[in-house]
């Protein structure tokens, strides 16, 4: 072969190369490249995060519950069933019925919650707000305990039984020794936290010691503490004021109640200052504290807890021993500082199982529990205005608490009703351009 028919060294043949004898270029042909998804703006993130976020679950369960409840005020107005039989023919006077009856009735909660305008002086308006945060006081201490024993990973339903020993103690102190002024006051809250701390503590000993569930462990100590306080409050010689039948204790003596804070003619006591101390200390122990984020370990992962070194069961007990002195400090604002004329069995007012709906409203959380503490404790205050001036049942009430509940307990339904993003669906993300290459052989 001649060299003008020899290839050139190191290249293929004109036969033998693609594209009718064409030699490739050294610069490979650009890849087509995904479009550039523009970055959202910084107010499309910020909305992004409040809509899959939990906080906003809760004030719109808070608006549900709201909603619902003017519906069941509408319907049982007696002017609202009168204008309703000639809605065909006067449908006005049934929209404006139901504006009159749900506007006043919430009306008159707000004025006796937060502010009431009849007033002459505005120390004398501000006096339904003082009686929101007295309200407010033993449901933010008793929150808080629920919502510390959560992020341990417990379920802390004993509240009734701690606040009575906490409150037992406290009265115990309370009436029955004469200490100066302050002292006294001192050793009776003291009393009280540790009674509640330790009957707390029971619980939390029997889950480390034996595995034995929290749950059906406090709603036995709610009972055993119940018939044991009724016992000591029938018994002359220990709770039973001395010379009665009735089964109360004697009024608490002066040095031990807690100081007024607003003077004469209003509620609001120390034990309210005390609420605020206890949120920002557990804000502390659960957000700042080796404790806290060992006790949020163990309630996220027992056993990624224990791998990591930590004590499972300790953490538990230390859990249960605050929750119970944070509910014991419910029992205590009670005793020296709402019910000071004495007490009976019945001194806890429910408030052991609102506690459960603070924290869950809440988030378990702190700052979320003082704001659904002070929300409920509105409630309470509000509900008795609304049924003297507008005589709309103070049941009313209960059940829009009870739908907050609900609708906390059903996140998904929340976000359909409003139409939130769902969290666990993030953004699609393109897909890439996928090219066939053809190598050259």
């Amino acid at each position: 072969m001649s060299d003008a028919q020899t290839p050139a060294e190191g290249k293929p043949a004109a036969s033998e190369v693609p594209n009718g004898g064409a030699a490739p270029t050294t610069d490979e042909a650009p890849k087509p490249q995904a479009p550039e998804v523009p970055e959202p703006s910084r107010w499309h993130t910020t909305w992004q995060q409040i809509a899959t976020g939990n906080a906003i679950i809760s004030v719109l369960a808070v608006v549900l519950a709201l909603i619902v409840g003017a519906i069941m005020i509408a319907f049982t107005d007696e002017e609202v069933q009168q204008a309703s039989v000639y809605f065909f023919a006067r449908p006005g006077d049934t929209f404006i019925a139901i504006w009159n009856s749900v506007s006043g009735a919430y009306s008159a909660l707000f004025q006796g919650s937060i502010y009431n305008f009849r007033r002459d002086t505005f120390a004398l308006g501000i006096k339904p707000l003082t009686d929101t945060l007295t309200f407010a006081t033993p449901l933010i201490a008793g929150g808080l305990g629920v919502g510390l024993a959560f992020r341990v990973g417990m379920f802390n339903i004993g509240g009734r039984g701690q606040m009575l020993i906490a409150a037992s103690v406290a009265g115990w102190i309370g009436f029955g020794f004469d200490l100066p002024p302050g002292i006294h006051m001192f050793v009776a809250l003291v009393g009280g936290l540790l009674g509640g701390a330790l009957w707390g503590g029971i619980a939390g000993l029997l889950k480390a010691k034996t595995g034995a569930h929290e749950v059906i462990v406090t709603i036995m100590l709610n009972f055993v503490a119940f018939y044991l306080v009724s016992w000591m409050l029938r018994t002359p010689g220990l709770l039973q004021a001395p010379g009665s039948s009735n089964p109360k204790t004697p009024a608490m003596n002066d040095n031990a109640i807690f100081w007024n804070l607003k003077g004469i003619g209003y509620n609001l006591h120390f034990g309210f200052v005390l609420a605020v101390a206890a949120t920002i200390l557990v804000w502390w122990i659960l957000s700042r504290s080796s404790l806290g984020f060992r006790f949020r370990a163990v309630g996220e992962n027992p056993n990624a807890a224990r791998v990591a070194g930590i004590n499972v069961p300790s953490m538990y007990v230390y859990g249960m021993l605050i929750s119970g002195a944070l509910l014991g400090l419910a029992g205590v604002s009670q005793v020296l500082g709402t019910v000071t004329t004495g007490f009976t069995a019945g001194i806890d007012a429910g408030v052991g199982f609102d506690a459960i709906t603070v924290a869950l409203l809440g988030r378990s959380t702190p700052g979320g529990i003082f704001l659904a503490g002070i929300l409920f404790g509105a409630f309470k205050a509000g509900g008795y205005s609304m049924q003297a001036a507008e005589g709309v049942p103070i049941d009313i009430v209960l059940v829009v608490q009870s739908l907050i509940v609900l609708f906390i307990a059903a996140p998904p339904l929340v976000r359909t009703i409003f139409r939130l993003p769902d969290p666990t669906r993030g953004p699609k993300r393109p897909r890439p351009i996928v090219t066939k290459e053809v190598a050259a052989k």
